[in-house]
């Protein structure tokens, strides 16, 4: 009986011990995304890849691989690398997916990732991912309604549609309001779970409609 007991004493302290993150994972993705935070995008993709190397069954780590070469495309002078950038966020994003199948967070960045594509080359690009970015809002909306990110990435996209077009943006600008109500009530699972957006919804909101 001794035996059993003890046996079954191991067992679940292993498996309290790997299902808890290590040090080494904390510190990492604590030391990547503070170098973010500085404006350091590469130092940073660079640890999230050592890290998802690792890691093979947590999808953050490509997560932020995807999102923050994603968001680079964004603010480059120099469009010509784009293409490069936005290829290594799709394969990042698609291990994501794979470990992490219907992730609101995953898809959110797979419409931004379109959105990249559709900045880039407008002409060529428009009628191509438009509705891929919508699909993928609809699909992370049906998910998770309350999720900030969700809320106010489809309606940024939205908006930007509708300047493009000329049509009203007042119901989208109702959205990104929502979204900054969202943000102040949502608490990430964890400090390395995805908690970005508002200060973004903020611009965004101050400009709306005007």
């Amino acid at each position: 009986m001794t035996r059993i007991i003890t046996s079954l004493v191991l067992f679940i302290c292993g498996l309290a011990l790997a299902q808890a993150p290590s040090a080494q994972y904390e510190q990492g993705m604590g030391k990547a995304l503070k170098l973010w935070s500085e404006g350091k995008g590469t130092e940073a993709t660079a640890i999230f890849e050592r890290i998802a190397s690792v890691e093979k069954n947590n999808w953050l780590p490509n997560y932020y691989v995807s999102l923050i070469n994603t968001i680079e495309t964004f603010k480059a002078q120099d469009k010509s690398k784009n293409p490069a950038l936005l290829d290594k966020a799709q394969v990042a994003l698609d291990d994501a997916t794979a470990v992490s199948p219907n992730n609101p967070e995953l898809m959110v960045v797979q419409a931004l990732i379109y959105t990249a594509w559709i900045v880039q080359d407008p002409m060529t690009n428009g009628m191509k991912y438009s509705s891929k970015a919508m699909e993928q809002y609809y699909k992370a909306q049906a998910l998770a309604p309350e999720n900030p990110r969700v809320v106010f990435s489809k309606a940024e996209f939205e908006i930007g549609g509708a300047k493009y077009w000329g049509t009203d943006t007042k119901s989208m600008c109702a959205e990104v309001e929502r979204s900054i109500g969202l943000f102040a009530k949502f608490k990430p699972e964890t400090p390395f779970h995805p908690n970005w957006g508002l200060e973004r919804a903020k611009e965004v909101l101050a400009t709306c409609g005007k």
